[in-house]
């Protein structure tokens, strides 16, 4: 068909009083340049037709997957594949009285065709890597490092089809010499094979996904994971700066993840309150009258004086403090602060909830709060610690207590004046 389609174009010319040698080359040059306007012609309609009427029912759809993968253009790039396959049809007719040039352009075109091909699967994959973010799929997979593996696999495909093709030898060819190279290829491409071991060790175990706040003290990591590549998971730090751990190191090394404290729904408060050992006495009857009229003690005052009144009755000398159970302004302090936060609103009250003292120190007696609270936002974290602990201290002076300070350069100046007044 070649052939006579050939001579036909070449008879043609001759009737125009075109030598059989000129005709001939011409007859070539005929037939490539209207492959060539062919092949254009084709990736118009195509591009500017059918993509153009795919790419308008994608937005007009409801779906939005698949206008991520029109903003990555991937039909736009398949459309790629239509002059090249109307090319390869076209130019052995062409070249059919040119056959070591018809054979070149032939694996030109084959190796187009395979690096036309891959440039649209990456495209896809990006694609798809986007809309696993949008679906927050990515949260529990890490697929970033999958679509880098397939890339990967891809370049080392389309790299040995296309040697093979220039080379005019069997792909399986170049794969038996892949062996020897084995050693160095593990030794070039040692943290992505790490790398791609811990994506699946991590992806399996939910050890790491990006939006989870990680701790990593080695590597100064402290803030929410933006990335988990094939071999790198790159960390947002809470100062704004960014670190880039390799992947295998979460693995092989300890680090923290807050994401349990997320999901719970609860964030702890674990700190203390020192309060001064030399500020801590028993209740007067007066301080049981003035403390009866806090919202939060009137439950605990009267069943309390009863417990003890119980307790004290098998005592036959109350005269002497020491003798008998007695209420104590800290004591009290403690079951208040404990109403106070089971009343508070921001307190997780599913959680544990609990007032406790530690052993006496230097810096006097310690009251821990370990609580929960029911936001788990930082800053909203931050303020509602702040706003229980200002209560804390201002509530202080109503149970006749007070927080431990060392002393400062004022108070050191005041103890000055009061010894010089005594003298």
């Amino acid at each position: 068909m070649e052939t006579d389609f050939r001579v036909v174009l070449t008879d043609w010319l001759a009737k125009f009083g075109i030598n059989s040698e000129p005709s001939g080359w011409l007859a070539t040059a005929i037939l490539i340049l209207s492959s060539l306007i062919l092949a254009a012609v084709t990736y118009i309609v195509v591009r500017r037709g059918v993509v153009r009427a795919m790419n308008l029912m994608i937005v007009r759809s409801k779906a939005t997957w698949d206008d991520i993968f029109l903003r990555h253009r991937v039909l736009e790039k398949l459309s790629l594949l239509v002059p090249a396959m109307v090319l390869n049809f076209l130019v052995p007719v062409a070249l059919t009285e040119h056959k070591l040039a018809s054979a070149l352009v032939d694996k030109l075109l084959s190796v187009w065709l395979v690096v036309v091909m891959v440039r649209a699967l990456y495209a896809a994959l990006d694609a798809v890597n986007e809309v696993a973010d949008v679906k927050l799929i990515s949260r529990r997979l890490p697929i970033k490092s999958f679509v880098q593996l397939c890339k990967l696999f891809l370049f080392f495909v389309a790299l040995i089809v296309s040697v093979s093709v220039l080379a005019d030898q069997s792909p399986v060819y170049f794969l038996s010499g892949l062996g020897v190279a084995t050693g160095l290829v593990m030794l070039v491409f040692k943290d992505t094979i790490l790398g791609f071991v811990a994506g699946i060790q991590l992806a399996a175990n939910r050890m790491v996904s990006p939006g989870d706040w990680i701790q990593m003290d080695k590597y100064g990591a402290d803030g929410s994971v933006e990335e988990v590549s094939l071999t790198t998971v790159k960390v947002r730090n809470w100062d704004k700066t960014i670190t880039m751990i390799p992947a295998y190191a979460l693995v092989s090394d300890a680090f923290r993840n807050w994401r349990g404290m997320s999901e719970s729904g609860g964030r702890r408060i674990k700190r203390s309150v020192n309060i001064d050992i030399n500020s801590i006495r028993f209740l007067t009857e007066e301080d049981r009258k003035r403390l009866a009229k806090i919202n939060y003690l009137k439950e605990y005052l009267p069943k309390k004086i009863h417990e003890l009144g119980e307790s004290n009755a098998k005592i036959s000398d109350m005269d002497m403090p020491v003798n008998g159970r007695r209420l104590t302004n800290v004591g009290t302090f403690r079951a208040y602060l404990v109403e106070f936060l089971r009343h508070h609103e921001k307190v997780h009250q599913e959680m544990t909830l609990m007032v406790r003292q530690l052993a006496p120190t230097t810096e006097g007696l310690p009251l821990e709060l370990y609580i929960f609270t029911n936001d788990t936002r930082w800053v909203n974290y931050e303020e509602i610690q702040s706003d229980i602990f200002d209560h804390i201290f201002a509530i202080l002076p109503q149970f006749d207590l007070r927080a431990f300070q060392a002393p400062t350069g004022n108070d050191i100046r005041s103890l000055r004046r009061v010894d010089v007044a005594e003298q």
